[in-house]
């Protein structure tokens, strides 16, 4: 993990850090040990990890601010994203190093090829089923990339859940919502979709959109122009709203990375029911397979499957119980 090949670099005089100047970190997790960088800003658009790393006194942003000596980028699972990230460093800080640290599955292997028909990457660090690479004074900047016109007109970036196409959990959901009106909150909002979709509802008096990712709700700005929209930057887990609201729509994450993790939908399922009012109501999608249905049992008086779909639920909950909030 970073934080092992890390470590080793530093400890072994592999990396060095610049005297002076700052290292810009691409992607950083709140858990990462940065200390022996020096001084750092961390570029990070994940609300959870941003709150972790502030808690840690870290200075993080979501775009990069004034001039750095050298950059590390932790390469995210999207590779059209990752050269992105790249050619940004590479760019920001001109001669200065690039460090580049990913797992084998984020793709490690592919970047350093495709590296090595550009520039000379060296040294390569292996270690813990990943790599930690350097290149230096690259020109990368046809690897940026451009923002995606879907067909139906909204706009998503590279890196963002279901970037390329609408994904068709959240399609099905929004082919079988009922008649909903009043506060609405979107938990999880993406790009914008579902959100979009339930704009073209005049019953509804106000629309949150929670999201935890910056890039995807910013692209959600642009998607979901309806003057009842509300837009959070915010963990969705934690999330709280004066008042209840009155619906709940949600297609909850599933995955902490590549691992698939129950326990994230099912505290979406929590805090659904910890923002609806007493006779409020959920609207779910989620894969066939996942284990909710205890989860929903006991947050929820009634629950229904709405869909006959061979891989999604659609799950209509009714009722929050307050006695286990």
């Amino acid at each position: 993990m970073l934080s092992t090949r890390l470590s080793f670099a530093l400890d072994k005089g592999i990396l060095s850090v610049p005297e002076d100047g700052r290292t810009c970190v691409f992607g950083a997790c709140g858990s990462d040990d940065l200390s022996g960088l020096g001084a750092v800003q961390v570029v990070q658009g994940m609300r959870p990890e941003v709150d972790a790393l502030l808690a840690r006194d870290v200075d993080v942003v979501t775009a990069p601010t004034g001039d750095f000596s050298a950059a590390l980028v932790v390469l995210p699972r999207s590779k059209v994203q990752a050269r992105d990230l790249i050619a940004q460093a590479a760019a920001l800080v001109g001669a200065g190093q690039v460090w580049i640290d990913g797992q084998k599955t984020d793709g490690a292997d592919s970047i350093i090829r495709d590296l090595r028909k550009r520039t000379v990457v060296d040294p390569v660090i292996a270690k813990a089923h990943g790599k930690l690479f350097g290149i230096q004074g690259a020109d990368l900047s046809d690897w940026r990339a451009a923002p995606i016109r879907l067909d139906n007109g909204m706009v998503t970036v590279p890196g963002v859940f279901s970037a390329d196409e609408v994904d068709r959990g959240s399609a099905l959901l929004a082919a079988h919502l009922g008649a909903i009106k009043g506060v609405v909150v979107d938990l999880g909002a993406g790009w914008g979709y579902l959100a979009a979709e339930l704009s073209r509802n005049p019953e509804i008096t106000a629309l949150h959109l929670v999201e935890a990712d910056h890039d995807a709700l910013n692209c959600a700005r642009q998607n979901v122009t309806d003057p009842r929209a509300q837009f959070h930057w915010a963990d969705a887990t934690t999330f709280a709203l004066q008042g209840g609201v009155d619906h709940v729509v949600m297609n909850p994450p599933f995955h902490t990375g590549r691992a698939a993790d129950p326990a994230l939908g099912r505290a979406f399922i929590v805090a659904a029911a910890r923002l609806l009012k007493p006779a409020g109501q959920m609207w779910m999608v989620a894969n066939r397979h996942l284990p909710y249905e205890a989860a929903l049992a006991e947050r929820f008086v009634k629950t229904t499957d709405l869909s006959a779909d061979a891989a999604f639920k659609v799950i209509h909950a009714e009722r929050p119980r307050r006695k286990s909030l």
